[in-house]
């Protein structure tokens, strides 16, 4: 796909349940600058008109609108990013100087690329890594041995550029695959398997380690997560716990060990796995008070349309409405069984653009793409599990390959910024989906993705005051109100 940067960046930014402000949001005097990806175009994020809000009163049903009401506020905005994988970062290394300035620009410069305010790295291996490897000895139970050094010759580098690409402001969170084998009840870091009892501690003190060994080396670390996919047997790194085995190593061992070592403070977060059983697994933690108060928040994928009926976006709004105070975050997801032949699959865009719209009007709070660069076989990958990213490298030609997810991500992070506040956005038409959030800086940033193939005139509507424009088929907009 032909890179293509806007060069004009408009920040915004959103929280949960509402409340009642008496701003006046009159747009009267105010423009809307639109910034549009379509397929079939060479449109990408690109700044394709100014609109004027007039009067129009009552809309009639013929005329499609996107009404907007900045006055009722939800979730404040966290931000957007992708995972610093081992995977990611190896194949950054193999790309020459220039295309890696490329790179981290394109992923984190507010003005040039997309602006990427949050990240995701794995605690020793997963499946996008070269090898399986953790950072203790065989049977270390005490950890004496614990040492990331296999981190030094890619991931630490790669995540300090980024970080240092993000202006010093990304926020990064952790999550393990699975213990070291000889703590897990199959003797092996694959094939799922549990965490034996005896070793509860011992896998407590490990985060701890982990998180005060990349802070040493100028990572800050802002949350974990207990376990990647704790419901899913795979062949590669993994770990299963029921709810009840989850709520009790928070409550018993992860909990109580984050606070004796100074790091209470970082945001723990259950579940990080699908929404099929996003509500049973949130209840089952949550509902026990003794383990809920240490619980930051509950993150998902979206790998659950194997289930049936698609993706189960109203779970994500159950758990939302029963316990408020708690955050959602999307914690992965990527389009999978890559295929180099449908790199220009305009689909992957339109896969990224609903699923995110949804989640945030369900009350999400954050949304973690999964890795932010892979190779050209749409890897590295130690067990041949390879997939989609929104940037494809190329190794051998050091060409950079973008997809439309990375755009339709951009349309998000670029102009949403943390802080921000989520407000209604309602569609009178199917085919147009919207989100909507204000920024700190009083700027409305609107999104509208067209998912069929008609074009379709659309009014945005605030408080009696409408600006006219257009939806080209299969295209998402973003709609800055100034």
């Amino acid at each position: 796909m032909k890179k293509i940067f806007p060069f004009l960046l408009l920040p915004c930014l959103a929280f949960q349940q509402p409340v009642k402000k008496t701003n006046d949001h009159s747009v009267a005097n105010k423009t809307v600058t639109v910034y549009t990806t379509a397929d079939s175009t060479t449109l990408r994020i690109s700044n394709t008109a100014t609109l004027q809000f007039k009067d129009f009163g009552q809309p009639k049903e013929t005329e499609p609108c996107i009404f907007v009401d900045p006055s009722k506020k939800f979730q404040t905005f966290i931000g957007i990013g992708g995972a610093l994988t081992d995977a990611a970062a190896e194949t950054y290394a193999k790309l020459p100087k220039e295309k890696q300035a490329e790179l981290m620009q394109a992923l984190y410069d507010t003005k040039k690329g997309i602006g990427y305010t949050l990240a995701r790295t794995n605690i020793h291996s997963c499946d996008f890594s070269s090898d399986s490897y953790t950072y203790v000895a065989e049977g270390d139970a005490d950890l004496k041995s614990f040492n990331v050094e296999h981190d030094f010759q890619f991931r630490i580098p790669f995540i300090k550029q980024a970080i240092a690409a993000a202006g010093n402001k990304l926020t990064l969170f952790v999550s393990p695959w699975s213990p070291p084998a000889f703590m897990k009840s199959n003797g092996s870091m694959l094939h799922g398997g549990e965490l034996k009892k005896e070793f509860y501690q011992s896998w407590a003190n490990y985060y701890v380690k982990f998180i005060k060994t990349y802070e040493k080396e100028g990572i800050p670390i802002w949350g974990l997560t207990v376990q990647n996919e704790p419901m899913a047997v795979q062949t590669w790194e993994s770990c299963n716990y029921t709810g009840e085995q989850e709520r009790d190593f928070i409550k018993n061992f992860l909990g109580p060990t984050l606070q004796k070592d100074g790091l209470g403070n970082k945001k723990l977060i259950a579940w990080d796995h699908n929404r099929d059983l996003l509500y049973q697994r949130a209840s089952t933690v949550l509902n026990d008070p003794q383990a809920a108060k240490y619980v930051w928040g509950i993150g998902f994928h979206w790998y659950e349309s194997w289930t049936g009926g698609g993706k189960i976006f109203d779970n994500v709004k159950r758990v939302s409405e029963a316990y408020p105070n708690t955050h959602l975050i999307f914690t992965e997801g990527c389009t999978e069984v890559f295929n180099p032949t449908q790199l220009n699959s305009w689909v992957w865009g339109e896969t990224y653009g609903r699923s995110m719209i949804n989640d945030f009007n369900n009350g999400t709070v954050a949304w973690t793409d999964w890795n932010v660069l892979l190779d050209e076989k749409g890897g590295p990958n130690h067990v041949g599990n390879f997939c989609f990213a929104p940037i494809h490298a190329d190794t051998k030609t050091g060409q950079l390959n973008y997809l439309s997810s990375y755009y339709y991500i951009g349309h998000f992070s670029k102009f949403i910024r943390p802080g921000a506040k989520r407000i209604i956005s309602s569609s009178s038409r199917g085919q147009l989906l919207t989100t909507a959030f204000e920024n700190t800086d009083g700027k409305i940033a609107v999104v509208v993705m067209n998912q069929s193939s008609e074009k379709i005139p659309f009014r945005l509507w605030i408080s009696g005051k409408a600006a006219e424009t257009v939806s080209l088929p299969h295209s998402i907009v973003t709609l800055v109100v100034n």
